[in-house]
């Protein structure tokens, strides 16, 4: 078996159960294994959440990096969300109406278009990081790097980390319900974003080989679906799944 060593950078290590017994016996008798066991996680139900530590997909998705359809706003009421704002003007505003992939390529700035460039989103990793800061899932630190001072956001609320783990963990093993039309939209649209961030595979780190290979492999199973049968199904998110085969065509 293995278990995880997490270092405070953030970064998680895999151990076998054979090393972690050489290590147990170096250690003075008597002393206690504060690393932490796997199953130790902290016990927090998502329903804990309160109203100022509920995350954005796109904090999410920080905290762990079909055929083309028009955008057309439904409702021009404020979200709350200061990035989710001004995309949303973006797209109310422009005329006539972009398609999901170009929206995604202009509001992350891949576009090369000059006459398009002002869609860019500006700063929006340093903005996540502070609508964390402000949640108190990340503080703010100033690192010196010889010839200059680097701002950066350690983590400083684990438990939040944990149940975000825990809640992608469940949802492709003990929770998995083999339909993506049965799952839950906003985690289903959470996996496919965690998976194109490439920070996905953070979250399966600290389980067992037998449940990381296990978790991967319906993760696959979701990757191969094909979005536009899939958003022609009954009851479906029709924008969801264009979004889905944007980030995975």
């Amino acid at each position: 078996m293995t278990s995880l060593t997490v270092r405070s950078s953030g970064l998680v290590q895999r151990r076998t159960e054979a090393s972690r017994n050489a290590a147990d016996k170096d250690r003075p008798s008597g002393q206690e294994d504060l690393e932490p066991r796997r199953g130790d996680e902290v016990d927090d139900d998502d329903t804990g959440d309160s109203k100022e530590t509920r995350l954005t997909l796109m904090e999410e998705v920080l905290l762990l990096g079909l055929k083309d359809r028009e955008v057309i706003c439904k409702s021009d009421a404020p979200t709350g969300d200061v990035l989710l704002d001004e995309a949303l003007k973006h797209i109310k505003d422009t005329q006539p109406p972009e398609t999901v992939q170009s929206w995604i390529e202009l509001l992350s700035g891949e576009t090369w278009n000059p006459l398009k460039l002002h869609y860019q989103l500006r700063n929006v990793r340093e903005r996540l990081a502070k609508n964390l800061v402000e949640k108190g899932v990340l503080t703010t630190e100033k690192q010196n790097f010889l010839l200059f001072d680097m701002t950066t956001h350690p983590l400083t609320n684990n438990n939040i980390k944990q149940r975000l783990i825990k809640k992608v963990q469940e949802a492709v093993l003990d929770k998995w319900v083999n339909d993506p039309h049965r799952m839950d939209k906003r985690l289903l649209a959470l996996i496919f974003l965690a998976h194109s961030s490439d920070v996905l595979e953070n979250a399966f780190a600290p389980l067992l080989d037998d449940q990381y290979d296990l978790a991967m492999k319906r993760v696959r199973q979701l990757l191969e679906l094909e979005p536009e049968g899939e958003s022609m199904k009954a009851n479906t998110n029709e924008l969801l799944w264009a979004v889905v085969a944007a980030f995975t065509k």
